[in-house]
């Protein structure tokens, strides 16, 4: 895995351009400590690092192509590049044995429509010196990331937007409606980000420029709405030969490949395909809690001994406001309010001190219907018959008993609390886009000049199958919004903060365009999820993990907010300035405190907005 960073600035003179380059490689040093290069030509320049994981001594970035026309500047796995090489060998002659070069080789003799033959995960920038114009392009579901912006002849792009930022300061003011989506969802909508003239670029979509010309972007991936036309059974078994397929070749490497254990179905699945389909016993990492309800280190113990595999495991205590702050500042560089990404840090570095590459279970949940929230959705027809003169004392009734602060596994009156506010959110905001973090009518009480705002009516939606029910309708939009934007955004930052690489089988494009098409009913039927995954691979975990209640890789940010974090968050909205109403935000705290509520996630939003707001010189609330 690589981090890549391109710049065209005609106002800069050669040395300081280099120097722009090399600051670019400095600031994406974490996410290929292997190697680092720069490519200069005014005023053009690349700035590239390389974790090596293929072809270890030859594949050096920036690539040009024999004739010196095209560099190349590239972050990703091609997992499928030997075959995609044979295919080429008739047209190019190949100088190095690893998969840039079959990437460069195709995207010259075949166009950006080349990678509609990639089985991977990419971002690249290709820049074509004769022509002065860049090619720059991102995988289909968004594994690896590129932000750009455009500025007249100057243009920008980067694997991470810290790096970005240190190429172009002046361009990075706040983006109000992206604040308020942030609040609203916990991270920047498709193709936005926390600055008014800074973007990212979608997933699945390719972006061409020139100097003094806006980009153009286009899609060149959706997922396919055409329905599966065979029977159950034959979709279980073509399910199983994909699945089994796409996690092997995600063992295309030339260094050690390991695993993230959960305990959970998804990522238990992958470890016993490697081990009881692949004949691997990969080393296995796995992150538990002092707080019991969140803890899943028996349950992955338990499929390390089934899977006889290398295990390896630590405990998250509390959270670390410095390594917390570390990865806001120096590898999102926006607020991101999902806690796990602490957790997934950790467990990224433990897993870092003895490979450089794990597989991990993303993804599942998403394509296989196995988040609860679904079920919710399909009981919403079901509560909304109910007459309203009914339903008001109900949930008013609910809402007067305590919500526990533990994991919502443990828990029915939990789950019912998560429900009311699934029922609450819902009349609120018809076109779902994302869980949400804070409800509208919260949002306007904390954050009152943020009011109407955000990019929400702008966000292009691919209509789901017209068969699809409410939950699978909604696990469509968690695929192209959900999912690149806090997911995968999380694991990616996590894991490249300490240079690891992680490999999501579940998201192979066959397994993805397979599981889409399938019959709604097939993955989620009677409250239970993934049915799809229980009754084709039902046979090689044992039964307790097909029967554990859903977890997820939750966070006990309740319990932290209720003590020491909640003071913190207080220190904060006193100190620092923000769109955020001090008194209305306390008041959140208290009711959290008070046990009437658990507020732990929205508090927590509210503490890394303002932790990064102080941290990177955020300006305060201003634009247009």
């Amino acid at each position: 895995m690589c981090g890549l960073g391109f710049l065209h600035d005609p106002t800069l003179a050669p040395d300081l351009l280099r120097a722009a380059g090399e600051g670019l490689a400095r600031h994406l040093r974490h996410r290929g400590p292997d190697d680092a290069g720069v490519w200069c030509e005014a005023p053009a320049v690349f700035g590239h690092t390389r974790l090596a994981i293929v072809g270890l001594d030859d594949s050096i970035q920036p690539m040009t192509d024999p004739e010196g026309r095209w560099v190349l500047a590239y972050n990703g796995e091609a997992y499928n590049y030997r075959e995609l090489r044979r295919s080429l060998v008739d047209r190019w002659r190949f100088r190095t044995g690893g998969d840039t070069e079959v990437l460069l080789a195709g995207l010259v003799l075949d166009g950006p429509f080349f990678l509609e033959r990639v089985e991977g995960m990419w971002a690249l920038a290709l820049w074509d010196r004769h022509e002065r114009r860049l090619l720059a392009a991102r995988d289909r579901l968004g594994k690896k990331p590129l932000y750009y912006c455009v500025d007249g002849e100057r243009f920008a792009c980067a694997s991470e937007l810290p790096a970005l930022r240190a190429a172009i300061p002046d361009r990075f003011d706040e983006d109000l409606d992206s604040a308020a989506d942030y609040l609203r969802y916990g991270f920047a909508l498709p193709g936005y980000t926390a600055y008014l003239n800074v973007r990212e670029l979608v997933a699945g979509h390719l972006l061409r420029w020139r100097p003094g010309r806006q980009p153009e972007v286009e899609r060149y991936w959706s997922p396919p709405t055409k329905p599966f036309d065979g029977n159950r059974h034959e979709a279980e078994t073509l399910l199983r030969e994909t699945l089994i397929r796409a996690v092997e070749r995600r063992l295309v490497a030339e260094v050690e490949v390991g695993a993230l254990l959960s305990g959970g179905i998804d990522s238990s699945l992958l470890v016993a395909i490697l081990s009881r389909e692949l004949g691997r016993r990969p080393k296995t990492f796995t992150l538990g809690f002092a707080d019991a309800s969140f803890d899943e280190r028996q349950p992955a113990r338990e499929i390390a001994r089934w899977c006889e595999t290398d295990h390896h495991e630590e405990v998250l205590t509390t959270w670390n406001s410095d390594h917390l702050e570390r990865l806001l500042l120096e590898h999102l560089g926006q607020p991101f309010a999902d806690p796990s990404l602490l957790a997934t840090a950790a467990v990224a570095e433990l897993a870092a001190r003895t490979v450089k590459v794990v597989i991990s279970g993303d993804g599942g949940d998403e394509l296989f219907s196995g988040y609860q929230r679904y079920q919710a959705a399909s009981l919403l027809g079901i509560y909304n018959a109910i007459p309203q003169p009914l339903r008001r004392p109900l949930e008013a009734g609910l809402r007067a008993l305590p919500e526990p602060r533990v994991h919502h596994s443990r828990s029915v009156l939990k789950k019912a609390h998560l429900f009311v506010d699934i029922v609450e959110r819902e009349r609120e905001d018809v076109a779902y886009l994302a869980p949400r973090v804070l409800s509208e009518r919260t949002l306007e009480r904390l954050a009152p000049d943020l009011r109407g705002r955000g990019h929400r009516s702008t966000v292009a939606m691919p209509a789901a199958d017209e068969r699809a029910s409410p939950a699978q309708a909604r696990a469509f939009r968690d695929l192209l919004v959900y999912l690149p934007q806090d997911i995968l955004t999380k694991v990616d930052r996590a894991t490249m903060a300490s240079s690891l690489e992680a490999r999501c089988p579940l998201l192979d494009r066959e397994v993805v365009e397979l599981a889409v098409r399938l019959l709604p009913s097939w993955h989620r039927r009677s409250g239970v999820g993934k049915r799809m995954l229980r009754s084709t691979f039902g046979d090689l975990l044992p039964p307790s993990a097909w029967n554990r209640n859903k977890q997820g890789f939750g966070v006990p940010v309740g319990r932290w907010m209720a003590g020491r974090l909640g003071d913190r968050l207080s220190e904060l909205l006193a100190a620092v300035p923000s769109p955020l109403d001090r008194a209305a935000s306390e008041a959140l705290l208290t009711e959290h405190r008070s046990g009437r509520r658990d507020r732990g996630h929205a508090l927590w939003a509210l503490y890394v907005n303002l932790l990064f707001r102080r941290a990177s010189a955020l300006p305060s609330p201003g634009g247009p």
